[in-house]
């Protein structure tokens, strides 16, 4: 490893530990840094790749259909806030002809807030740049684990300023001075961000853990035990604790779904994983069920499990207005069914069409799934959904093919976190906080890593 490579290495793990601190990185001042970090890193790589005649696209073409795919996403967006002749954009999309027929200007744009497209649009083409510098830097078993490790003490850096702070009693926050609450939240504004923050970070977390469990059969009662021992504290001591705290600061964010999401990924994974895993050995059960006891019934009943369980059962419909939000965003997928509206757009757009029943301010939707449609169309839509299924799929093939226990405890991790994303952004906005949008792309990205990375070299 060259003095440059190094700086850069260094530098991208860095970032991905600084990410969610300021904020959950959801200002324009921290969102900013991580664009000129990540687009500097890059062409600092691609310039010495070029000098020393280093065959970029080889290393990218086991990846080019996820690259393409969220390249053409890039492309879209730049064309949603790029003017165009009217008669264009009412052919694609007739109903704009209702929005701009007061405006005497002949071009004009299919996002009907492009400035905020612009924004989404610079924010997306960072996200790329850290889909290529992953491939580009995570070449090693040992950098993969790196990675891994610093994505687990960022979730734990977290969870314990969230917690702490939670239990603090003061009333503002020790940084950047926010109004503080028994709710724990840690670098982030919102509970459910920072719920969905931890419960990326203890999916790869488990992951890693995954990857660290004794394949070797035991023969004996007290190689059995040691076994189990080993499992449960052993030398993957750090990481266990790690989860612990992880498991506490989500407890504590009192997110009902954030929770509920964690722990139905980790049961469709763990089932998953037992049937498929070509060695399979006790281990793995008893990993799994140590999580659920100790973490669930022990850490949750002491900070606050109870809370979210009464938070669950006296949620009712009547008592949220997200389902009307739901019912009168589709009204604007009906109108902009293929363009969309613009990323971003959906604050400025949904007045146009919520009733007098809606009286709260909403900047989101709720639910990024029908956010997403409303904001960059259906095809869109489609193909973003198309890029995480496929990255599902490829951590699934590694837990099924792969022999390497690393990748194959990647495999697990990613596999978890997108079951866990996918449930949860049925009732949140969390793919709209950069620091978990950075981290589910950084995510999806190492699915398709745990099955490419090293194929070749150790045949597996």
């Amino acid at each position: 490893m060259n003095q440059k490579d190094k700086f850069q290495y260094y530098t991208f793990l860095a970032l991905i530990f600084w990410v969610p601190i300021p904020l959950g990185s959801n200002h324009p001042w921290s969102w900013s840094i991580i664009e000129i970090v990540v687009f500097l890193l890059l062409s600092i790589h691609l310039c010495f790749a070029i000098k020393n005649k280093n065959d970029i696209f080889k290393k990218l073409s086991p990846y080019k259909y996820l690259l393409i795919g969220f390249l053409i996403v890039q492309c879209w967006l730049i064309l949603q806030y790029m003017p165009l002749p009217s008669s264009i954009l009412y052919t694609l999309s007739p109903n704009l002809a209702d929005v701009y027929q007061y405006f005497p200007n002949e071009w004009r744009t299919f996002s009907l807030d492009p400035s905020e497209t612009r924004v989404a649009s610079y924010k997306g083409l960072a996200y790329f740049c850290i889909m290529i510098l992953s491939i580009l830097l995570i070449t090693s078993e040992t950098r993969l684990k790196q990675l891994l490790t610093v994505i687990v003490l960022s979730g734990t850096f977290q969870a314990v300023y969230g917690s702490l702070q939670a239990m603090s009693s003061n009333e503002l926050s020790w940084i950047f001075e926010l109004h503080n609450s028994t709710i724990a939240t840690g670098g982030f504004i919102y509970k459910n961000h920072f719920a969905n923050f931890l419960l990326l970070c203890l999916s790869m977390g488990i992951g890693l853990l995954v990857a660290s469990l004794n394949n070797r059969s035991a023969d004996t009662a007290r190689k059995k035990l040691r076994n189990i021992v080993s499992t449960l504290i052993g030398g993957k001591a750090v990481i266990r604790i790690a989860l612990a705290l992880m498991v506490i600061g989500l407890v504590m964010s009192r997110s009902r779904m954030g929770n509920a999401a964690f722990f139905i990924a980790m049961t469709i994974t763990g089932i998953f994983a037992f049937i498929y895993f070509k060695k399979r050995n006790k281990n793995l059960t008893i990993l799994l069920i140590s999580l659920f006891i100790i973490d669930t019934f022990i850490l949750g009943a002491w900070f606050g499990l109870d809370k979210v369980k009464s938070r669950i059962e006296q949620t009712s419909l009547a008592q949220e207005n997200r389902d009307e939000v739901n019912v009168y965003g589709l009204e604007l997928i009906k109108k902009y069914p293929l363009i969309g509206t613009g990323a971003g757009s959906f604050y400025a757009v949904f007045s146009m069409v919520k009733g007098d029943d809606i009286t709260l301010f909403y900047d989101h939707a709720h639910n990024d799934y029908l956010q997403f449609s409303i904001e960059y169309g259906l095809p869109m839509t489609l193909l973003l959904a198309a890029l995480v299924l496929a990255s599902l799929r490829q951590a699934i093939y590694t837990l099924r093919n792969r022999h390497n226990n690393l990748m194959k405890g990647t495999a697990f991790g990613c596999m978890m976190a997108i079951i866990g994303m996918l449930i949860h952004i049925t009732v949140d906005f969390n793919l709209q906080a950069p620091a978990n949008a950075v981290y589910f792309v950084l995510i999806l990205t190492l699915a398709w890593q745990s099955r490419f990375l090293l194929r070749h070299k150790h045949r597996n």
